[in-house]
C-alpha cells in the first residue's frame, strides 16, 4: 500500500518540479540569449564576409582562431538547448523545430571549423551566431507567454485529507491516511472530508460528492452505503470501514486515467514543428542532392561541399524561429485580456477544428450552487417572508449547500433572521431548534411521510428541484424549493455553437431527470446522464473514434480524465484547481459565451501563423535553389551576403505581420 502512496507522492513532486522547471527554462533561455548576443558582436566584426559587406578590414595574426574560439563557445553554450532538443526529438521519432535548428547549426559549425583548419571555402560563423540568437529569442518569447506545466496530479492528491481518526477498541487515534489498512474503522465528524473509500457501518448523513461525481444535490447516506474519499461529510457523524486505499481508491484511479490521457495528448504537434519537420527533410534532401550533382558534374569537392552547406544553413529560416513565437505571444496576451488563459498552444491552435462540444452540467452549464427558486406558506398565520426567516435561523448553523441557498435568499430579500437556540440535527432528515420560544423544524419530505403528514398540495415542478418543509410546533407551515440554476449565458453559447455547425452534448454524472430538466431551455443535440468519470473518458474516446474533433468543458475532479482526453480541454474558472490544471484552456470568468470567442481567436491565430510560415518559407523557395547553384551556368549564384539580406527581410516582414494580429483580435 505504501508503495502506491510513495508513487503518488513521487508523481506529485514531479509535477511541482515541472512548474519550477518551466520558470527555470525561461530564465535559462533568457540568459543564453544575452550571452550569445554578446558573443555575436565580435563574431560579426571578425567575419570576412561582414567586413567586406560593411567595407572595412580588420585582420591580425590568428584572427581566424579567435573567431573559431568565440564561435565554439557560442555553439556549445547558446546552441545547447537545440542540440539537447535534437536528441529528444529523434528519440521520440518526432523531428520538429529543434531538429531543423540543430541540423543547420551543426552543419554551419562543422564546415566553418574545417575551413579555419585548412579546408578551402568560406566560414559561416556569422550565420551560426545570428541563427542561434534569433532561435533563443523566439523560444524565450514563446515560453514566457504560455503558462507553466500543469500541477494537476499534485492538486488531486491534495484533495485527500492527510490524517484520519482511527477507531481503536474503545478510543480514537489520530493516524496518517497513508497508514490506514483495509477493514480499519474510521470516524468522520460533521463537515470533515472522507479520508478513504469505504462502507458506512454506523450513522447517517448527507454527503457533498459534487466535485467527485458531478451530482449537484447532496447525497443521503446510511449504513451499508459506500463513501468516496475526498467527499465532504454533512451534519451527521459516520463510522466507516475502509475498503479502498492507495491504488484501489477512486482518486488514485482518476489520477491514473489522467496520466494516461495526458501522455496520449502530448504527442500532438505544434504547427511550427510540422513546418520544421518538412523543412528538415527538404534541407537534407536538397543538400545531399546538391553535393551529389556537383560532384557528378565534375566540380571539385570543396565547391560542391560549400554549395551543400549553403543550402542547409540557409534552409533554416530565422523568420521561422520568430514567426510562430511572436503570434503566440500576441494571441496569448489578447486572449488573457479577454478572460481566456491558454495552457496548451497546440490545443488552442486546433480549436478551429472542433466539431463536437461536450459540456459537463454542474458548475459549467449551471452555477453549481443551490438557490431558492420558490417558497410558499401553507398556514395563513405564518407570513411567507417570516417562513423564510425561520428556516434561515436554523440553517445559519449548517454548512449544507441547501442551507447556503436559503441564507443567501433571506439576505437578498432583506429578511430579518431571528436567533435559534437548542439546535439539534435530525440525522439524515433535517434540523430543529427553538426560535422565539417555538419548536421549529426544517425537514425532508421523507420526515413528513414518517409523521403521516400529507404534502399532496405541494407539486414538485421537476426533478431538478429539492424541496424542504418548515414545521412550527409540529404543524406544517410551508415549504421552500431549491435548484441548481442554469447560467444565463449557457443558452446563447449553445445556440452560437450550433449555428456554426458544432454538435453540442451534455455529459453529466447527475441523474437523467435533472439533466433533461436543465436541457429544456438549452436544446442541446444530445444528453448523456449518470456517467462516472471513467465513463466520461470512454464517451470522449468513442466520439474521437468516430473521427470527431472533441472539445470538453468541465469544472470538477470527475471531469479531469475526460478533460485530459479531449482534443481541447476547457476548464471553467470557478471550478476546482484540479480541472483548471488539467485543461488546455481556462475560462477565467466561468462564462460559456467565452467559448465562442475562444474558437474565433483560435482561427485568427492559426491563419496568422500560416501567413507567417508562408513568408518565412517563401524566402526558402527562392534562396534554396539559388544556393544549390541552379542558375550557376548564367553566373548567378546566391552569395551568402544576399542570403543574409533576404533572410533579414523575411524576418522583419514576419514581425510586422504578427503585430497586425492585435487589430484582428480586438
Amino acid at each position: 500500500m505504501n508503495h502506491s502512496h510513495h508513487r503518488q507522492a513521487a508523481s506529485m513532486q514531479d509535477q511541482a518540479g515541472h512548474h519550477d522547471h518551466h520558470k527555470m527554462m525561461i530564465d535559462d533561455f533568457k540568459k543564453r540569449f544575452w550571452v550569445s548576443l554578446g558573443l555575436t558582436l565580435p563574431i560579426l566584426l571578425l567575419s570576412p564576409l561582414i567586413q567586406q559587406w560593411l567595407g572595412f578590414s580588420w585582420q591580425f595574426p590568428g584572427d581566424k582562431f579567435v573567431l573559431f574560439a568565440l564561435s565554439s563557445t557560442l555553439f556549445f553554450y547558446g546552441g545547447f538547448p537545440f542540440l539537447k532538443g535534437l536528441v529528444t526529438e529523434l528519440r521520440q521519432k518526432n523531428p520538429g523545430m529543434m531538429t531543423l535548428i540543430a541540423v543547420a547549426i551543426i552543419t554551419a559549425y562543422t564546415y566553418s571549423s574545417s575551413v579555419v583548419f585548412g579546408l578551402e571555402g568560406k566560414t559561416f560563423f556569422w550565420e551560426l551566431a545570428t541563427l542561434i540568437d534569433v532561435m533563443l529569442l523566439g523560444h524565450w518569447i514563446e515560453m514566457r507567454s504560455v503558462l507553466g506545466a500543469s500541477r494537476a496530479l499534485e492538486k488531486l492528491v491534495d484533495m485527500m485529507p492527510k490524517e484520519a481518526h482511527l477507531v481503536h477498541d474503545d478510543h480514537i487515534m489520530e493516524v496518517l491516511v497513508s497508514e490506514l489498512k483495509r477493514e480499519d474503522i474510521i470516524l468522520i465528524k460533521p463537515g470533515e472530508k472522507i479520508p478513504a473509500d469505504g462502507e458506512i457501518i454506523e450513522g447517517k448523513s448527507s454527503l457533498n460528492e459534487q466535485m467527485l461525481t458531478g451530482e449537484s444535490k447532496p447525497v443521503s447516506k446510511d449504513v451499508g452505503d459506500t463513501v468516496i474519499g475526498g467527499a465532504i461529510n454533512g451534519t451527521g457523524s459516520l463510522k466507516v470501514q475502509v475498503k479502498g486505499i492507495g491504488e484501489d481508491s477512486y482518486l488514485a484511479k482518476v489520477i491514473t486515467m489522467v496520466q494516461e490521457a495526458q501522455a496520449r495528448k502530448s504527442r500532438t504537434q505544434k504547427l511550427a514543428d510540422k513546418a520544421a519537420f518538412w523543412l528538415t527533410i527538404i534541407a537534407l534532401s536538397v543538400g545531399v542532392g546538391t553535393l551529389t550533382i556537383w560532384l557528378a558534374l565534375g566540380k571539385e569537392f570543396a565547391f560542391a561541399l560549400e554549395r551543400m552547406v549553403t543550402v542547409m544553413v540557409i534552409s533554416c529560416p530565422h523568420a521561422l524561429g520568430l514567426a510562430i513565437p511572436l503570434v503566440t505571444a500576441i494571441s496569448t496576451a489578447v486572449s488573457a485580456q479577454n478572460g481566456i488563459l491558454i495552457r496548451n498552444r497546440t490545443a488552442f491552435e486546433n480549436s478551429r477544428k472542433i466539431n463536437t462540444f461536450v459540456f459537463d452540467k454542474t458548475g459549467t452549464l449551471t452555477t453549481g450552487e443551490f438557490r431558492v427558486n420558490r417558497f410558499a406558506s401553507l398556514d395563513e398565520k405564518v407570513d411567507e417572508l417570516a417562513l423564510l426567516g425561520l428556516a434561515a435561523a436554523l440553517e445559519a448553523h449548517s454548512e449544507h449547500p441547501i442551507a447556503e441557498g436559503i441564507l443567501t435568499e433571506a439576505k437578498d430579500l432583506g429578511v430579518i433572521i431571528p436567533k435559534a437556540t437548542q439546535f439539534q440535527a435530525l440525522t439524515g432528515k433535517g434540523i430543529e431548534a427553538q426560535v422565539e420560544g417555538k419548536l421549529i423544524q426544517v425537514v425532508s419530505p421523507g420526515y413528513l411521510r414518517d409523521l403521516g403528514i400529507s404534502i399532496s398540495e405541494v407539486n414538485q415542478n421537476d426533478d431538478a428541484e429539492t424541496i424542504v418543509f418548515v414545521l412550527v410546533e409540529n404543524n406544517l407551515a410551508g415549504y421552500i424549493s431549491l435548484a441548481d440554476q442554469v447560467r444565463p449565458e449557457s443558452a446563447e453559447a449553445i445556440h452560437t455553437l450550433q449555428k456554426n455547425g458544432i454538435r453540442t452534448v451534455m455529459l453529466t454524472g447527475d441523474n437523467q431527470a435533472v439533466a433533461f430538466s436543465v436541457n429544456k431551455g438549452l436544446n442541446m443535440d444530445e444528453v448523456i446522464a449518470e456517467v462516472l468519470p471513467h465513463e466520461k473518458l470512454e464517451k470522449i474516446k468513442a466520439f474521437q473514434a468516430r473521427g470527431e474533433y472533441v472539445a470538453m468543458t468541465g469544472d470538477g475532479v470527475n471531469d479531469a480524465p475526460a478533460l485530459a482526453q479531449a482534443d481541447v480541454g476547457i476548464a471553467i474558472g470557478s471550478g476546482t484547481d484540479v480541472a483548471a490544471e488539467m485543461a488546455d484552456i481556462i475560462l477565467v470568468n466561468s462564462n460559456p459565451k467565452d467559448i465562442t470567442n475562444l474558437i474565433l481567436f483560435g482561427k485568427a491565430t492559426y491563419n496568422k501563423m500560416i501567413q507567417n510560415l508562408v513568408w518565412a518559407t517563401a524566402y526558402n523557395v527562392v534562396a534554396i535553389p539559388l544556393a544549390a547553384g541552379v542558375l550557376y551556368s548564367w553566373n548567378i549564384m546566391i552569395s551568402p551576403a544576399i542570403g543574409a539580406a533576404l533572410m533579414s527581410l523575411s524576418t522583419v516582414i514576419v514581425a510586422i505581420n504578427a503585430q497586425l494580429l492585435k487589430k484582428e483580435l480586438l
